[in-house]
């Protein structure tokens, strides 16, 4: 059963890496878009990479309860620890830098009942809104953090297969 868990807790994990480092291999095409081009190319992630995102929290909590499973003090234990550590900071830089931005670009849009009330989480700055472009770096630069730490989690977490007794 152990072992089943530490597979399906891998296969949680890919989930969001992949759609990171989808984010991530975007980066260098993306910066040279125009303004109206990257605004519309923005909305086209919504609602299918919020799907998606859902596996983040689902990968916090049975990473969370492999650690709990693996015994402690053993190499496969630090290298889960760092697996949960990697997805906790993935979420964190979701929640700090890239969702109040993507509250930016789908201001207006029609979305659904879930979408609006996802969207209307969290906080956005208020007052003078800033320049597009200090928005898509962000954007831009916090999905490649997240792409290095889901990264780090996944290979983690696969290396603690490999190293159990």
């Amino acid at each position: 059963m152990f072992e089943l868990l530490q597979v399906l807790t891998v296969m949680i994990v890919a989930l969001p890496a992949a759609l990171a480092v989808a984010h991530a291999l975007e980066l260098p095409g993306k910066m040279r878009l125009d303004e109206e081009t990257y605004r519309a190319v923005q909305r086209i992630y919504y609602p299918g990479f919020t799907f998606g995102g859902a596996a983040e929290p689902l990968s916090i909590i049975v990473t969370a309860l492999l650690l709990f499973l693996t015994p402690a003090g053993t190499a496969a234990f630090w290298l889960v620890l760092i697996a949960l550590v990697g997805m906790v900071l993935t979420v964190a830089i979701y929640w700090l830098a890239v969702h109040p931005v993507n509250k930016y670009w789908m201001e207006g849009q029609a979305v659904s009942a879930s979408g609006s009330a996802f969207f209307g989480t969290g906080s956005k700055q208020v007052g003078q809104q800033p320049a597009w472009t200090d928005l898509r770096d962000k954007w831009e630069y916090a999905h490649a953090a997240r792409a290095a730490t889901t990264v780090i989690a996944l290979l983690a977490l696969v290396i603690s297969l490999l190293v159990q007794p």
